[in-house]
């Protein structure tokens, strides 16, 4: 019996590959991935990946090609990945349901966000801010999966010791910033976000974060006369990768 192969695609990646350290292989700004299969399927349908939240990740895992650390990966550029996947897996047409209104979607014809890449350092996931308000000037880097990992595990332990406390942003700035006036000690970086960043700065930081981050625009306006709005934002869980799922 001759050697069966299952077929597989190029991704692009939204950053290109810039962010990424020149030895690793998602510097080349694109990755293979193979069809799904019905052993991806299981996947899908693990009761224990389900309820730990990782059953998205252990499929991309189980997709790529490319051998990657799977750590490393941009937000933006996981995100680009997840739609290829459902692509590959189920075809480009995705039904999205507006108010009593059903529209059909591409999502082959979903683009990357426009980002100026003249910002970029090549190979160095870093950039600098001057905060508007105070005048302090900071580094940051754009999140990884292995970053966010982190950070949810942070937030879940400090609210097992205050449940009531309510602590996401300034975690997250916690894994953003890089340096505070030249300082990178984390020790630092910790002490400026919780005692001296104001609100306003914070916030403006945030703005500028999510304008220079790759990722792929996720709105999608349908073409109907009747629909007058910015778009429909199209949300990335279980049932878009499998919409007979039935979770």
């Amino acid at each position: 019996m001759a050697e069966l192969k299952i077929p597989t695609e190029t991704v692009t990646l939204p950053s290109k590959g810039l962010l990424y350290p020149e030895t690793s292989p998602l510097a080349k700004g694109e990755i293979e991935m193979k069809y799904m299969t019905a052993k991806e399927e299981d996947i899908l349908t693990n009761a224990n990946y389900i309820r730990q939240g990782t059953v998205i990740d252990k499929l991309l895992q189980a997709l790529i090609v490319t051998p990657i650390d799977y750590n490393e990966l941009l937000v933006g550029d996981k995100n680009a990945i997840l739609i290829a996947a459902r692509i590959l897996g189920y075809g480009k047409d995705y039904p999205v349901t507006f108010g009593k209104t059903e529209f059909n979607v591409d999502l082959s014809t979903l683009e990357d966000k426009v980002v100026d890449f003249s910002l970029f350092k090549h190979n160095a996931n870093e950039f600098a801010f001057t905060l508007p308000n105070s005048g302090n000037d900071i580094t940051f880097k754009l999140l990884t999966h292995g970053d966010e990992q982190k950070i949810e595990a942070e937030i879940k332990g400090l609210q097992k010791i205050n449940p009531n406390s309510s602590s996401e942003v300034t975690t997250r700035l916690k894994y953003i910033i890089t340096s505070v006036e030249g300082k990178r000690d984390q020790k630092d970086i910790r002490e400026f976000i919780d005692n001296y960043l104001i609100a306003k700065d914070s916030r403006a930081l945030r703005k500028y974060y999510n304008q220079i981050s790759p990722d792929i625009n996720m709105k999608y306006k349908p073409n109907d006369e009747n629909y007058t709005g910015e778009g429909i934002e199209i949300s990335l869980g279980i049932n878009f990768l499998w919409p007979d799922a039935g979770i």
